[in-house]
Parts: structure tokens; C-alpha cells; sequence
């Protein structure tokens, strides 16, 4: 009997020591789990069936677009994001997944001269921002899922972007893996 209640408090000690040590992390890992979102709306015709609303584009002169309330592209579809120099300043490109493109070239081709409507919260300066970056008009079918617009941010809070949704794109690959 003695016996074995000192093996049961050897388990005990060990499960504790290995949960103590599973709990720990450091500064680096929380600096890697910072994302942020993406939501790409579709323009539509205002509706009596409050399917839309309308939104504010751009901060020092609010255009109102009305748009879908359910986006047909998320975060979950961004397989990489990055901040890329144009003439008189930058871009924001946004490459998609398949599904991702495959929606692309769908609302693409079907919806020419309308405008989407993104709209992203991400961390500016530790604290979380979200609002409407833009809403590029759609001028040509897009069949290669890469959506490159000027955001209505700086250029620092383009690059948290574009980080923080590469963020998800690796947290979205390690989940396709299993």
C-alpha cells in the first residue's frame, strides 16, 4: 500500500511539473499571433430586405457606398499580403487561394464597374483599429487572385497589415495540413 501511493504522488509531481512547463511562453510567440481581418464586400442596390448597408469610404472626405453585409472574401482566403511601391506612393496586394481566386474571378467577371468595399482591423499601434480601406472599382476580370489597391491608411499601417494577414495565411496552412 505504501508503494503505491508514493508512485501516485511520482505521477502527480510530473503531470504538474509538465503542465507548468506547457503553460509557459514567451514574448516572441504573442508578437506572432497578432492578425488581423479582412472582409471584401461586394457594391449592391440598396435593398428594403436589410441585406446591405451603407459604408463610409476614405476618412477625410467619406464617399457612402452601399454594400453587401455578408463578404464573399475573408481572411481566410489570403495566401499572402504585402506593401509594394507604384508610382506616387504604394499598394496594398493581396494574393487569394484557390477558393479565394476562384471568387475573384467570379464577382470579377460578373460584376464590372462596381465597386468592392474592404475593410480591415488590425493593430495600429498597440491598440486594434478596424475601418473601410478603400473600394477599388472593378475595371477588368481578375484571374490570376491578386488584388492590388491603395488603402486608406499610411504606409506603417499598410505593412501591419499586410503582416498581420500573413499571420493567418501561415495559421491557415498549418491547419489545411492536418
Amino acid at each position: 500500500m505504501i508503494t503505491a501511493w508514493n508512485r501516485y504522488n511520482i505521477y502527480l509531481r510530473w503531470a504538474l511539473i509538465l503542465a507548468l512547463l506547457a503553460g509557459c511562453r514567451t514574448q516572441g510567440d504573442s508578437k506572432k499571433k497578432v492578425v488581423a481581418t479582412l472582409r471584401v464586400h461586394l457594391e449592391v442596390v440598396a435593398d428594403s430586405m436589410d441585406f446591405s448597408t451603407r459604408v463610409p469610404i476614405l476618412r477625410s472626405n467619406p464617399v457612402m457606398v452601399t454594400v453587401d453585409k455578408a463578404p464573399f472574401l475573408t481572411e481566410a482566403n489570403v495566401s499572402e499580403a504585402k506593401v509594394v511601391d507604384v508610382l506616387g506612393g504604394f499598394d496594398l496586394q493581396i494574393q487569394f487561394d484557390r477558393q479565394g481566386t476562384w471568387l475573384l474571378e467570379s464577382y470579377t467577371t460578373s460584376n464590372p464597374g462596381r465597386h468592392f468595399a474592404i475593410f480591415s482591423t488590425f493593430m495600429d499601434q498597440e491598440k486594434k483599429a478596424g475601418r473601410w480601406l478603400g473600394a477599388p472599382v472593378v475595371s477588368r476580370r481578375i484571374s490570376n487572385g491578386l488584388l492590388s489597391f491603395t488603402p486608406d491608411a499610411t504606409r506603417d499601417e499598410a505593412e501591419h497589415i499586410a503582416i498581420e494577414l500573413n499571420n493567418v495565411a501561415k495559421q491557415n496552412k498549418k491547419k489545411d495540413k492536418w
